[in-house]
């Protein structure tokens, strides 16, 4: 319960505790008597239930459904009755409030104890000063004595200061006195309220004991159940355990079985094992006899093929030395022309080269017109034999009707439409396209991808497939015809209505009496596809062996909307003789039921099957697709083109090719070298991708020979204008598809080229170089690899080459063709690195490198190096001369030594803008005519560093501070380069890495020079830099050093890591060190010397950053020589305005991003609910259904979306500004300033002409001061209040409370432990609840309060702390006093007469003339229960003489139903500033009085009372009354009923009148003084009440025998009249006594008043007279 929110229930003010008496006292009322209001208030508060009792409920809930009557035997036994859940709750809250109460009392006793300790201090305080006071007066007598006015004055002084606080501790103590009686007094009406509870306490207890007792019970209850569940487990489980026993003693005995059952067929097995192995010895035998007779055969060729070999070897010497002349003779012409060429002027390799590329292209494009025109004449053949085919086909089935040729042969079908395709160049209409697609699709799914589809295959698969047809032509017609022709044709129209569907054509059906399907509508849905779904779609049988026998399970689906049932038709008939179904009818299936069906293969054929499986259901029929494969075999090699690159003659190298089968059938292969004209072609047209390997491979080697180069690079070139010549041919024949599918096989002999016998003669030389491996045929399984070796053994100078094929014993594999290349190299001296590269030099630098030379010779050779005169004084070779050994090297040293004038001596090898240096070098071989070239690369450059500028200047610095200047250091070289400053000044300083570090080439580092100066005086010197190769660059440096006059004790402020929205402070000191006798004047400018100051003080002032977060306190100030002043430096980092609004704007830009999405998702949404949502119309047909809603609010006003605002439109305080803040801080990391704060000094005493201008200010003087900043995320953030570190109460009545709350939340990764400052404890703010610990992510809420007592202005500040940030929070108010006024100053509210049970009402303004609304409320005396109701007045009339007294009690009449007779309207409520607010006063009494009353007061919230307003009334049961005259009887009735008394007899007098008459007592005095008597005079009041009801308008009023009052001195006027509805008329009574009257006689009479109104009273009104000789 929150005590500080609102009005305590156990406040002991008379005011504050009403809401705990109702909620006891009904208690109390409850246990008393039934149905009272009592139970009516715990009704109420039955249906809110609060939370901390939710358990409670549960607990009954759970005993409705677990207990049994056990338990409500036990509870009626204990309570006599079974509690309810109302009675529960009730207890409970009862307990919780008894609680609140003892912590309350327990609060007050701590509270009056703590004051009593403060005034026992307070009185020992006053104690303590009244003895110093004593002993101040005595000094001051003594001293007085003594004549020591000094002293005497000083001890006034002190004895004045002393009386001071002892004036304050007295008033203290009667402060401090006041609040303990006060709070003595709320202990004492705590404890009466304990003391009245006391009986409800007992109550609460005894029916806790209760309660506990029924918790214990069903707690025994529910154990009991356990225990009985526990044991039906152990039960259950026992019986589980003895059927799994059972079960295994039946598994063992099956298990012996089976092996009794294998041992028997054991012995059978070796019976017939025994036969088998006596038949493989059989075999084996023969094998062997076989081998033997093979391996004589093969001697025998072997022999013969070495006679073969000796002649070979003859006619190869022969070949060799013919080629040999022809290309000497070749190259010979290949010299003149080209000298030729370059006599011209002509580039020779240009022009060759261009010369050999047009004679290659020619020599392609007669080859390509040749094979074309082949393909041709073949392809025409092959139609021609088809067409043929299709006839003798034809022919055979005549008799009967058979399916199309696309059943049985899709493959050939596809390729006859290719081949007609490719031929025929135009294209085909659509309508015999659309016919093709229906047959391809309704064929065969897969046959497509397939092999056999393609037409490279075609003439390799004529003559198979026409044995295949003619076979399946025999074996498809029937003995019998009739039924079965029947069936076929019903077949083949479903097949042929099948593929109309797929294809969506809408024509008739072909067969007779076969309809196309419709689509299908269920229950207002449509079907689309198949009923039934099957699982796997298509029944594979895949890679099948001819005789055994394959079992595949099939799943059928309903995938329909409606119960289905499921039919077997039947299976393809091409499938029937191999393909049995295994199929129960499931009966009627509900939608996603399943049944099952067996597919049993047993194939006799070996070829590929395809057909369906056909079922029949309610929404038509449907088929499974079957589809069966034979194996095939699946070749492929890893590489088609091997290249050995060059090899030195002699050399042996391996390659090996992998050749893998993928397949599942095994065959054989053989490796076949010998040519023929489609083998050459092959090489031919691989050409392209053999290249393409030469480019990727890395080769190790490099060719001597730059010839062999030059045509390696033309035969790289030779494929590109083939392919393109070939595109064009292409294109124009439009054939590119019959080019591409033509194989190897379809080249006839026709093409082979003219110069295929060279070709061959080449082809034998080359075998002889690259040869076979071992493996050279073999078998290979299925999915298995072999490895398979080409050894290249190159014995001739030039290029060697072998094509061969890998052939196959399966017919559907095609040969593989490979091919290899080598190259061979003869120099016998040469120069391992042909090009040697120096990388990059530098000048006056010593390279060395080695020169490897090796020999092919089988001699010794002498060497010589030769270096070009230009580059002999920078390059040397050593020994210049040597001798190398024969298949040996010889290794030469290489020195080079550039020096600067490389650039004069060779400047044709060297390039001066560039560096690059290139120079060749010769190696002379004895006996070799042609010498080894060689050439050495480098790139020479500069070694020099450069400073910029050249010479630094720090000018003018101070002793207490660091002056930094940068020079800028290039690398001028084209090498990294290390450097390092070596010898420095300790008053310098050198950054980066302490002046040492790498340059890397033309880089340039900006070097920082930090100069500090430790004298006043000139610095003149030089920093040395030294680079890696021990070079001095030097840099040459001045400044001038000054003392200031004021010194800072830290130029360098380091601040803690500080959380946004902290702060961190640090406390520094500005010293004048200057003494009173440096008289003399630092001179300007400042010299080397120590500057003196002059002895006035000196001015400083510090000058921020702009928008920095760093505050400076003084700011400005000024310090005598010697003083030093305490300077505080805050750093509070806080986020940027202009980030805040750049966030701002990105949040604005990403949510209209998303809405884009989001709309655009809309549109897209609708438009595809648009295309999809289809209506049924009446015809049946589709309709597609537009909805309802209009686009046209989805026009520009969705698409064009407001633009973001300007970032200065983004105000503080805004939603947008919080959202963007708060997102930064959430995503805030770290961030590091560095600011550097001037303080400027004043430089000696202001003008002597104007002593108030300010005095000069010196540069030299100034202070500079470098704070480094570091910034970081908050741990904890205000996330209410808009992020504000403000809470604002604003202004508050005195005396009233307001309450605010403010929510913070960590944003760490880390728990937070909070605590709180502490507030002024007699201020008016104070912390409601108590900080907790935060875990990542939690939130707490502070309750702060303010409660102002002066009009005036509060501001304090709330420290929330933690491990990491203290979070400070502003809280500020303002107290005010409420003016409120009342339109009704106080004192009697007179409503007059009134009828019984009727109302009239007064209306009281109140008028708020107060800044701040004004809370009241309105208090009526009979309403209020602790006040005492008037009792004082109610004995004073009682025992005192009433009618004399003008006493009227403050609570008077009352009505009798209980009700007050006084209401007021509103109760309570609040004033706005300046506004009024109407209070109605309404006074209504049921039943005739003259004596009612109240007292009605106005107070505010703060207790201060407006107005005090006695209210009075009179309720008559007639219209007309009379009013006035002496009180007969009290003011006060008694609400009691009249006591029964014994009636007398009635007289006859009393009997004749009809209503008794009302007494009237009018007491007339008439004044004697000095002889004269002055008449009495009286009055009454008559008067006519208005009424609501209808009456008459007026009232009649006489009296009755007027005349005879004149004889006792009586006169009355008037003696008759009328009185209109709501006036009054005064009747005025006057008495003169006569001239015989005597002193001291009372002159009596009495006379009646009669009033006429809705009824006729008569009122007796008695006139007593006597004269008075007092003075009133």
């Amino acid at each position: 319960m929150d005590v500080e929110d609102r009005n305590s229930p156990f406040d002991v003010a008379s005011d504050r505790c009403g809401e705990l008496d109702v909620h006891l006292s009904t208690d109390d009322d409850e246990d008393n008597e039934e149905g009272g209001p009592g139970q009516k208030t715990f009704k109420d508060e039955e249906a809110v239930l609060s939370p901390d009792l939710k358990w409670l409920e549960e607990l009954y809930e759970e005993d409705d459904s677990d207990m049994d009557g056990d338990g409500d035997l036990a509870v009626a036994a204990v309570n006599g009755k079974k509690r309810s859940y109302a009675e529960t709750a009730r207890m409970f809250k009862l307990r919780r409030n008894l609680d609140q109460l003892d912590c309350f009392h327990q609060q007050k006793e701590h509270d009056v104890l703590k004051a009593r300790e403060e005034l026992k201090l307070c009185r020992q305080n006053v104690e303590t000063l009244a003895e110093q006071r004593d002993k101040l007066e005595k000094d001051i007598e003594q001293q007085r004595a003594e004549d020591n006015s000094v002293a005497v004055f000083r001890l006034r002084a002190q004895h004045k200061n002393l009386c001071q606080k002892l004036q304050s501790e007295e008033e203290l103590e009667g402060h401090i006195n006041t609040r303990l009686k006060q709070q003595e007094m709320e202990l004492s009406e705590v404890e009466v309220e304990l003391g009245r509870f006391s009986s409800l306490r007992q109550e609460v207890q005894e029916e806790e004991w209760v309660f506990q007792v029924l918790k214990n019970q069903k707690a025994a209850t529910r154990l009991k159940q356990e225990r009985k569940a526990s044991q039906n487990l152990q039960l259950k489980m026992q019986h589980l355990r003895d059927k799994q026993a059972a079960m295994l003693r039946k598994e063992e005995a099956e298990c012996q079985k089976k092996i009794e059952e294998g041992q028997a067929s054991r012995k059978i097995a070796a019976k017939y094992l025994k036969e088998t192995i006596k038949r493989m010895h059989q075999q084996e035998a023969e094998k062997e006899q076989e081998n033997r007779e093979l391996l004589e055969k093969r001697i025998q060729a072997v022999k013969s093929l070495k006679s073969n070999i000796a002649a070979t070897q003859e006619s190869l010497r022969v070949h060799q030395s013919r080629a040999k002349a022809n290309n000497q003779r070749k190259e010979q012409r290949q010299r003149q022309l080209r000298e030729s060429l370059q006599a011209q002027g002509i580039n020779s390799i240009k022009h060759m080269y261009q010369q050999k590329q047009l004679e290659e292209l020619k020599r392609k494009q007669e080859e390509f017109e040749d094979r074309q025109k082949s393909k041709r004449v073949e392809i025409v053949a092959k139609i021609l034999q088809e067409e043929q085919l299709v006839k003798n086909r034809k022919r055979h089935r005549a008799r009967l009707p058979k399916p199309t040729t696309t059943d049985k042969f899709p493959s050939l079908g596809r390729a006859r439409e290719k081949l007609l395709y490719y031929l025929d160049p135009s294209p085909p209409s659509a309508t015999e396209e659309s016919a093709t697609i229906q047959l391809r699709q309704f064929s065969d799914s897969s046959s497509s991808s397939s092999p056999s589809s393609d037409v490279e295959d075609l003439g390799e698969t004529m003559h198979h497939e026409v044995d295949d047809q003619s076979l399946a032509d025999s074996l498809a017609e029937p003995e019998f015809s009739g039924l079965w022709d029947q069936n076929y044709k019903m077949l083949l129209n479903e097949k042929t209505a099948l593929v109309q569907t797929e294809v969506k054509q809408e024509e008739p059906a072909v067969a007779s009496g076969k309809l196309s399907i419709p689509p299908k509508k269920v229950q207002g849905k449509e079907l689309k596809g198949p009923p039934f779904i099957s699982k796997p779609e298509v029944i594979l049988f895949k890679d099948f062996e001819v005789g055994k026998m394959y079992k595949k399970k099939i799943v059928l689906t309903n995938v329909s909307y409606i119960t289905n049932h499921c039919k077997l038709l039947g299976v393809s008939a091409y499938l029937k003789d191999f393909i049995s179904i295994n199929f129960e009818h499931p009966g009627s299936l509900s939608t996603g039921m399943s049944c099952d069906m067996q597919a049993v293969f047993q194939p006799m054929i070996n070829e590929d099957l395809e057909g369906e499986v056909q079922f029949a259901s309610a929404l038509g029929p449907f088929s499974v697709p079957v589809r069966c494969t034979i194996k095939r075999c699946d070749l492929e090699v890893d590489s088609q083109f091997i290249d050995f690159g060059s090899h030195v003659v002699g050399q042996t190298i391996s390659w090996t090719i992998t050749l893998t089968n993928k397949g599942a059938l095994a065959t054989l292969f053989s490796l076949d070298t010998c040519l023929s004209p489609e083998t050459s072609h092959v090489q031919m047209a691989s050409q392209v991708s053999a290249i393409t390997c030469q480019e990727t491979s890395s080769q190790s080697t490099t060719s001597v020979d730059q010839s062999s180069s030059v045509s390696l690079g033309t035969r790289e070139l030779q494929p590109k204008p083939e392919s393109q010549e070939l595109s064009e041919a292409l294109q124009q024949e439009h054939s590119e598809s019959e080019a591409s599918a033509a194989g190897p096989e379809a080249i006839p002999e026709t093409c082979v080229s003219p110069d295929m016998d060279a070709q061959m003669d080449q082809s034998h030389s080359d075998s002889d170089e690259i040869r076979l491996g071992n493996v050279k045929e073999g078998e290979i399984g299925p999915f298995e690899s072999i490895q398979l070796e080409v050894v290249f053994t190159p014995t001739i100078p030039g290029e060697a080459k072998l094509d061969f094929h890998i052939k196959f014993s399966d017919l559907t594999s095609k040969p593989i063709p490979i091919q290899v290349r080598g190259v061979a190299v003869s120099v016998p001296v040469w120069v391992v690195q042909p090009s040697i590269d120096l990388k990059i030099c530098m000048f006056d630098r010593l390279y060395q490198e080695s020169i490897m030379v090796q020999s092919r010779a089988s001699t010794a050779l002498k060497l010589t190096f030769e270096v070009c005169p230009e580059m002999r004084k920078h390059m040397e070779i050593l020994p210049k001369m040597g001798f190398i050994q024969a298949q040996s090297g010889f290794n030469a040293q290489l020195k080079f030594l550039p020096r600067s004038s490389l650039s004069k001596d060779a400047k044709k090898l060297f390039d001066k803008d560039t560096g690059v240096l290139e120079v060749p070098l010769t190696v002379q071989v004895t006996g070799q005519v042609k010498p080894v070239h060689f050439t050495v690369q480098a790139v020479v450059t500069s070694s020099n560093l450069q400073f910029e500028p050249t010479e630094v200047d720090f000018g003018i610095c101070s002793i207490y501070q660091l002056v930094k200047s940068s020079v800028r250091l290039t690398n001028l070289s084209l090498l990294p380069q290390d450097f390092g400053f070596l010898g420095v000044p300790e008053f310098i300083e050198v950054q980066p890495n302490d002046g040492f570090g790498t340059l890397l080439p033309q880089e340039t580092l900006e070097i920082d020079l930090i100069f500090s100066a430790n004298k006043a005086k000139e610095y003149n010197f030089q920093l040395s830099c030294r680079s890696g190769i021990n070079r001095d660059f030097l840099l040459s440096c001045r400044a001038v050093g000054v003392r200031p006059p004021l010194e800072l004790s830290h130029s360098l402020v380091q601040f803690g890591a500080t959380s946004v929205g902290d702060h961190s402070t640090a406390i520094l000191y500005l010293i004048n060190h200057q003494n009173n006798h440096n008289q003399s004047k630092q001179p300007v400018p400042p010299v080397v010397k120590d500057a003196m100051a002059p002895v006035a003080p000196r001015l400083f002032s510090f000058t921020l950053p702009k928008d920095s977060d760093i505050s400076i306190t003084p700011s400005a100030g000024g310090l005598l020589p010697g003083e030093r002043c305490l300077v505080q430096v805050t750093f509070r980092p806080r986020l940027l305005d202009q980030d805040i609004r750049e966030e701002a704007l990105r949040l604005l830009h990403q949510a209209k991003l998303l809405r884009e999405k989001e709309l655009e998702r809309n549109r897209h949404a609708e438009q595809e609910t648009k295309k999809e949502v289809p209506v049924e119309t009446s015809k049946g047909k589709k309709a597609s259904v537009v909805p309802k809603t209009s686009t046209a609010s989805d026009g520009p006003n969705t698409d064009q979306l407001t633009e973001p605002p300007n970032p200065a439109d983004i105000q503080p305080g805004s939603e947008q500004y919080e959202e963007a803040r708060a997102s930064l801080l959430y995503s805030f990391t770290q961030r590091y300033s560095e600011y550097t704060v001037p303080c400027f000094v004043s430089d000696g005493d202001p003008p002597e002409e104007d002593q108030q201008a300010q005095p000069p200010w010196s540069p030299f003087n100034t202070l500079y001061l470098k704070l480094q900043c570091p910034a970081v995320q908050p741990p904890l953030v205000v996330i209410s209040n808009n992020g504000q570190n403000v809470i604002d109460f604003h202004q508050v009545a005195v005396g009233e409370r307001v309450i605010k709350r403010f929510t913070v939340q960590n944003i760490s990764k880390e728990s937070l432990d909070l605590r709180s400052s502490v507030l002024d404890i007699c201020g008016p703010f104070s912390l409601l609840n108590a900080l907790r610990c935060l875990r990542p992510g939690g939130k707490q809420t502070l309750v702060l309060a303010f409660s102002p007592s002066l009009e005036k202005k509060y501001c304090e500040t709330l420290a929330v702390r933690s491990q990491k940030m203290t979070l400070e929070m502003t809280v500020c108010g303002e107290g005010v006093v409420p003016a409120v006024t009342s339109s009704h100053t106080g004192g009697l509210l007179d409503f007059g007469y009134v009828l019984e049970k009727e109302s009239t009402s007064h209306v009281l303004k109140l008028q708020n003339s107060s800044t701040v609304a004004v809370g009241f409320r309105v208090l009526l005396a009979s309403l209020c229960p602790s006040q005492s109701q008037g009792g004082a007045d109610r004995v004073a009339f009682l025992l005192g003489s009433y009618t004399d007294s003008q006493v009227q009690p403050t609570v008077g009449t009352q009505n009798c139903s209980g009700l007050s007779v006084f209401s007021v309207v509103p109760v309570e409520g609040s004033i706005a500033p300046g506004q009024s607010q109407d209070i109605t006063v309404t006074f209504q009494p049921d039943h005739p009085a003259v004596n009612y009353s109240d007292r009605l007061t106005i107070e505010l919230t703060n207790k201060s009372k407006v107005c005090v307003v006695d209210l009075r009334g009179a309720a008559s049961s007639h219209n007309m009354y009379l009013f006035g005259g002496d009180r007969l009887t009290v003011p006060i009735e008694s609400l009691l009923p009249p006591l029964i008394t014994s009636q007398p007899q009635l007289t006859a007098e009393s009997e004749v009148m009809e209503k008794p008459t009302i007494p009237v007592l009018v007491t007339l005095r008439a004044s004697c003084s000095a002889g004269v008597i002055t008449p009495a005079v009286r009055e009454l009041q008559v008067g006519c009440i208005s009424s609501t009801q209808p009456s008459k308008k007026s009232g009649e009023f006489y009296w009755d025998n007027a005349a005879s009052l004149q004889q006792h001195g009586f006169s009355v006027e008037p003696t008759k009249g009328t009185v209109e509805t709501g006036h009054k008329r005064a009747l005025t009574v006057t008495w003169t006594p006569h001239c015989g009257y005597k002193p001291y006689e009372v002159v009596q009479t009495c006379v009646p008043l009669t009033l006429k109104g809705d009824e006729t009273n008569v009122y007796r009104v008695t006139l007593m007279a006597l004269v008075s000789t007092t003075t009133d």
